[in-house]
């Protein structure tokens, strides 16, 4: 079996455009989109070729708007494409058309290559090659030509990837090239730099070809003084993992049994897939809270440019109502998805993301003690949340008239207080562990509907305060229906039930 390079892993911030630019840019194929295997909540996509071989893959981790990362020290910096010769000017002529960042062509190494950047930043580069398919014209990528990987300890990172069937080749300036059966490494030899963080725009890891799971167990057994690896059955391949002295973190990845083994090989990357483990109906829940994406010429949402992170999810069949979800301390905007499409499954959801944020949890304003809360903050974020909330149903084409409102905890607590400072934007609102924030506001002749659903067992809501929020609502004009079931502060299936006898008691 060949050497070389199985796949590499990155992350992305936006999967829309990560999918705009892998597939409907470059042109490779979605082979395989699943839940992680470290996390099923978090969306893995890979592209390749259309058999989704190893050797063509890229995978991207999505992380939901997230920060840029950086690159330093340990790092893969580049990924490079083997692309049919005399193509790299149709290559840049496509780019500037595209407004992709591209330099070059330039000369490495002999090769000619131009750089290109991605939407999370990550420098893609396409190197002509005599190997690479193709009549010269514009096509989707051959195969990964190599990686460019930066090191302060250069000769050691060399001799490590050399156990992966790597020997050298050439130098050239800082760099020296690595050669396998079938790409190359560029070791870039770096003093000065600064320890990789990881974020949009930065490789994950690279994973090298394994001939079977012996040669896996034999690379483990042969790397027992160096340090710690772990060995993980992935599904379509079983891997091993270890870092190199400079932190490089390195897979070690067998070709068998492949994208193939849970899809019918023309049918690669069309459906959500989940570890094995995940039952199905958490495989049910996972697959509404994973982001959504359109492959490019299908049919997709518009994009808009609003005060909040925010996602959509798009059912088959929708009814054109809408439920706004304000999620709880510590949650994002999808945890509360799952609940929501139990309630209507018709329903678009529209999950936003709090901006404030307490000992790194995501919140919605800012919290000075248990029952103390910063007035200021919350009617900034209120007046944003009102904005955001106006430009939604503008920009989206939302139905106001159609428009429920869901939040729970500290997100319940913010429609509290937007339906206070702010009641012609909330016409029906479910507020699942709620309690008075807004120290002042005194609308009246509101009309519109709240649902409250407070628990008997709930030690964190302080006493007397959701009482507070009813009377303040029932006396700005709203019809308050508010229920207390047997349970703590966490939600449960009663709260699913209350939600749907309110609905219909609406209905009727």
């Amino acid at each position: 079996m060949k050497t070389g390079i199985h796949h590499v892993t990155s992350i992305t911030a936006d999967v829309q455009a990560n999918v705009d630019f892998y597939m409907g840019f470059l042109g490779l194929s979605l082979v395989k989109q699943t839940g992680g295997y470290e996390d099923a909540e978090q969306l893995h996509l890979f592209y390749g070729d259309p058999e989704g071989r190893p050797g063509t893959l890229v995978s991207f981790l999505v992380w939901p708007a997230t920060g840029r990362g950086r690159t330093g020290l340990g790092q893969v910096s580049e990924i490079a494409f083997a692309v049919p010769m005399n193509s790299l000017g149709e290559w840049m002529t496509r780019a500037i058309s595209a407004n992709i960042p591209v330099e070059g062509p330039m000369k490495e190494f002999g090769e000619s290559v131009l750089r290109l950047k991605d939407p999370d930043g990550l420098i893609i580069k396409l190197v002509a090659s005599e190997a690479a398919i193709g009549s010269g014209s514009v096509t989707a990528p051959c195969y990964i030509r190599g990686i460019t990987v930066l090191s302060d300890r250069a000769e050691q990172t060399c001799d490590f990837i050399g156990r992966f069937g790597y020997e050298k080749q050439s130098v050239e300036d800082a760099i020296t090239r690595l050669k396998s059966d079938t790409d190359v490494v560029d070791v870039h030899a770096v003093t000065g730099y600064p320890e990789s963080i990881k974020g949009a725009g930065v490789p994950d890891h690279v994973a090298f070809r394994a001939p079977d799971i012996d040669a896996v167990r034999q690379m483990r057994l042969d790397l027992k003084d160096h340090g710690p690896t772990n060995v993980h059955d992935r599904q379509y391949f079983v891997s091993l993992y270890v870092r190199d002295v400079s932190g490089l973190l390195i897979e070690y990845a067998t070709d068998a049994p492949g994208m193939a083994v849970d899809e019918a090989p023309d049918q690669l990357g069309q459906t959500l897939k989940f570890p094995p483990e995940i039952l199905p109906h958490l495989a049910q829940e996972l697959a509404i809270k994973l982001p959504q994406f359109s492959r490019p010429g299908e049919l997709r949402s518009p994009r808009r440019e609003l005060p909040f992170v925010h996602r959509f999810y798009w059912p088959e069949d929708p009814d054109g109502s809408t439920i706004v979800l304000l999620h709880g301390t510590g949650a994002d905007e999808a945890s509360l998805m799952p609940l929501a499409n139990s309630i209507n499954p018709r329903a678009a959801l529209l999950g936003v993301r709090g901006r404030a944020t307490e000992e790194g949890s995501l919140r919605w304003f800012r919290r000075l003690g248990q029952d103390s809360f910063d007035q200021d903050n919350i009617r900034q974020e209120a007046a944003a949340f009102n904005a955001f909330l106006a430009g939604a149903i503008r920009g989206y084409a939302l139905d106001a008239d159609k428009l429920l409102l869901l939040g729970y905890s500290n997100g319940a607590n913010m429609i509290g207080a937007v339906a206070a400072l702010y009641p012609d934007s909330v016409r029906r609102a479910v507020l699942l562990r709620p309690m008075k924030v807004l120290d002042e506001a005194n609308p009246s002749g509101v009309k519109g509907r709240i649902l409250m659903v407070s628990a008997t067992g709930d030690s964190l809501i302080v006493q007397d305060r959701d009482t507070a929020l009813e009377a303040d609502l029932s006396g700005a004009g709203y019809q308050v229906t508010h229920k207390r079931i047997h349970a703590g502060h966490w939600l449960t299936t009663n709260d699913e039930q209350e939600i749907i006898d309110w609905q219909l008691m609406g209905v009727a």
